[in-house]
């Protein structure tokens, strides 16, 4: 499956545009993550457990999507869009990670 972000693939055809495909995920990050990346924020540096969390998220999107394009016969995505976010409850935080794009057939 080839996915991009560019609304056109070099020296290949769109035969069909079949629809617009998504893919979403939302991972809870623990108390604990949450409490060290509050002290990683405090004292600098990256968060290593968020940014394994967050590229977890995106491959369960990015997964989806493709999932649901090939449902409707695709063999290509164009266009595609990751949007991130944070969600915050009262036992912290969420991570979302939505993405979507164009389901074609190309040749």
């Amino acid at each position: 499956m080839i996915i991009t972000t560019t609304s056109v693939l070099p020296d290949m055809r769109v035969d069909r545009y079949l629809g617009i495909v998504t893919g979403e995920a939302i991972l809870g990050a623990n108390v604990f993550k949450d409490f060290f990346a509050g002290i990683r924020d405090i004292v600098g540096g990256r968060s290593g457990a968020y940014e394994r969390e967050l590229a977890k998220a995106r491959e369960i999107a990015l997964q989806e999507m493709e999932h649901n394009a090939v449902q409707q016969g695709a063999n290509a995505i164009v266009g595609v869009d990751i949007d991130y976010e944070t969600i915050s409850t009262g036992n912290g935080s969420m991570l979302m990670v939505s993405t979507s794009g164009t389901a074609v057939l190309v040749s």
